[in-house]
C-alpha cells in the first residue's frame, strides 16, 4: 500500500502532508515555494510509493470557487502529465487555514510561531488529508 500525498496549493507557498504507508494517519511533510512544488512532488514520488494525490480545492463560503482555483488547474494538469499513473483528486479546503490557526493555538504555540505562514500551509495540508481520510472511512462503512 502506498502513501497518500496532500497538497495545499498557494500563490507563494505550497503545504504538503502525507499518510503513513498504511494510510491511517496524516502527517505534515513540509512547505515548499509554489514555483518548485511540482518538482518536489515528482522527486518525492521517486523516493516513496505514493498511491494517490489529494489537492485542496479552494471554495468561498457560498460554495463558489475562489480566485485561487484558476491557478490550481494548470498546476494539477502539470502533475497529471508528469505522474500519469497516480490519481489526483480534489477535496474542499474551506476553513483549513482557520482550523490550522486554531490547532496552533490549542497546541500552545507562541504568537511568533503562529505567524509562520509556512507552518500554517503544512498544517492546512494535513487537515485536508485527514478530512479526506475520514470521508473515505465513512463512505466504506
Amino acid at each position: 500500500m502506498g502513501r497518500i500525498l496532500s497538497i495545499d496549493y498557494g500563490r507563494k507557498r505550497t503545504g504538503l502532508a502525507v499518510t503513513d504507508p498504511l494510510q491511517l494517519i496524516a502527517n505534515g511533510l513540509t512547505t515548499v515555494p509554489t514555483a518548485s512544488a511540482v518538482d518536489f512532488v515528482a522527486d518525492y514520488v521517486r523516493r516513496e510509493t505514493v498511491e494517490r494525490i489529494i489537492v485542496g480545492w479552494p471554495r468561498q463560503t457560498n460554495g463558489q470557487d475562489s480566485e485561487n482555483a484558476s491557478r490550481i488547474k494548470p498546476f494539477v494538469q502539470r502533475l497529471k502529465k508528469l505522474l500519469p499513473d497516480i490519481p489526483v483528486e480534489f477535496y474542499d479546503e474551506r476553513f483549513t487555514s482557520v482550523l490550522a490557526h486554531q490547532t496552533m493555538l490549542e497546541g500552545g504555540l507562541k504568537k511568533k510561531d503562529r505567524q509562520n505562514k509556512a507552518l500554517v500551509d503544512e498544517i492546512s495540508a494535513t487537515i485536508i488529508l485527514q478530512g479526506w481520510l475520514e470521508a473515505r472511512r465513512t463512505r466504506t462503512l
